[in-house]
């Protein structure tokens, strides 16, 4: 703006203003362009608060504290002394090749075929549990899984005993534990005549159904109501034309209509057998041979980290009285596992692996009864507190 004789003169600069605009309304374009491409997004691929979870599931918590000390230096005095930060070599390596330094199954895991199996990852350890005896999710073949063609039974004369009186429910009738069999068909080889292959130890009338009922009654043993659910997932599979990698889509219907039948049901666990053999899966204890159990946890849902921490805590309670039985708590995800394991509809919910291909009834038996015998410690703990918190908020 110039002054000329008491008069004022506006200059108007038009290529600036048509510069600036361009400037604003190209910003704008970027930003609905970037909102669209975002919400497009299949939902796996969208950023939440779960996809979050993943990107930090590496950083320790010492490393995080460490980064607190750089923004409030008062940390300084409390910070451990073995914080190993990784280097920005590191961090770029990792991103640019997706290699781990220190998880070799980064390097082999794309190239050996099969070997993604073990995408999942150790929470807690029990003893001798490593990466190279995870439990094994196999696959049967198509013709162990057909009944006509089915192995025929052997050893059974002393699995039939005599059926005992439980004491009364201290649930007052009520089943708040909910046992099922995603793979009902997973058998023993000790009981399968002319079966040597695992992944051919299936059968429709001794399997994993069986481990149910013994565990039902260790639990009401322990006045803990519990329903055995033992709908065939696989016979409800041939019957829809279904392949075996689809039987937690049908078993997630099973468990959502008992949830909705039965509203006392507090506690959802999945019982299946490990493909893994015998040294795997079993441990002595006082002199006696026990099956070994493993917590499976399904990490490809928001809300796993309360079943992860209800497994740890059972885990814990098996370790501290019966040492060895428990092989630890793993936790899968990954595009060669379910992920979920229908764990996503309770906050309360489990896998177990009972034992292995080569574990007898006799050992099954004493995993089940170590198993009632710390779940019900924690289900009497978590009763007592229940009721503690009801009785206060009932005098409030």
């Amino acid at each position: 703006m110039k002054k000329t004789n008491s008069h004022y003169i506006l200059s108007i600069d038009i290529a600036t203003i048509v510069k600036a605009a361009f400037t604003f309304f190209a910003a704008l374009l970027s930003v609905f362009s970037l909102v669209g491409i975002l919400t497009t997004f299949q939902n796996e691929y969208r950023l939440s608060s779960n996809s979050v979870n993943k990107a930090t599931k590496n950083i320790s918590g010492a490393v995080l504290y460490h980064l607190f000390t750089m923004e409030n230096k008062l940390f300084l005095k409390e910070e451990p002394k073995d914080i190993r930060v990784p280097s920005l070599n590191e961090v770029l390596f990792q991103f640019a090749t997706n290699i781990k330094m220190k998880d070799q199954r980064s390097l082999l895991g794309r190239e050996i075929p099969g070997f993604s199996i073990y995408d999942g990852y150790i929470l807690v350890a029990g003893k001798g549990t490593n990466y190279t005896n995870l439990p094994i999710e196999s696959e049967p073949p198509k013709e162990v899984l057909s009944k006509e063609k089915e192995a025929p039974l052997k050893n059974t004369k002393d699995l039939e005993t005599e059926k005992k009186q439980n004491p009364p429910l201290s649930t007052n009738e009520k089943q708040t534990v909910y046992l099922y069999f995603t793979h009902t068909h997973e058998s023993y080889l000790p009981y399968l005549n002319g079966v040597n292959d695992p992944d051919a130890a299936q059968n429709s009338k001794l399997n994993v159904t069986k481990v149910g009922e013994i565990l039902k009654s260790k639990l009401e043993e322990k006045g803990i109501g519990t329903y055995v659910d033992k709908t065939d997932i696989v016979d409800l599979l041939n019957k829809r034309g279904w392949d075996y990698g689809l039987a937690y889509q049908e078993s997630r219907q099973v468990v959502a209509s008992a949830m909705k039948r039965h509203r006392d049901l507090q506690y959802f666990i999945d019982i299946h057998r490990d493909s893994q053999r015998k040294n795997a899966t079993t441990t002595r204890i006082h002199g006696k041979s026990y099956a070994k159990i493993a917590f499976i946890i399904g990490a490809e849902h928001p809300n796993y980290e309360k079943n992860a921490a209800l497994a740890t805590e059972l885990h814990k309670r098996l370790e501290k009285k019966y040492p060895g039985l428990s092989r630890g708590v793993i936790v899968k995800q990954g595009k060669n596992t379910n992920g979920k394991f229908n764990q996503d509809l309770s906050d309360k919910a489990f896998l177990i692996e009972v034992g292995g291909v080569d574990n007898t009834m006799d050992e099954i038996t004493r995993a089940c009864e170590a198993f009632a015998d710390a779940f019900s410690d924690y289900y009497w703990q978590a009763e007592k507190v229940n009721q503690s918190g009801e009785t206060q908020r009932s005098k409030q």
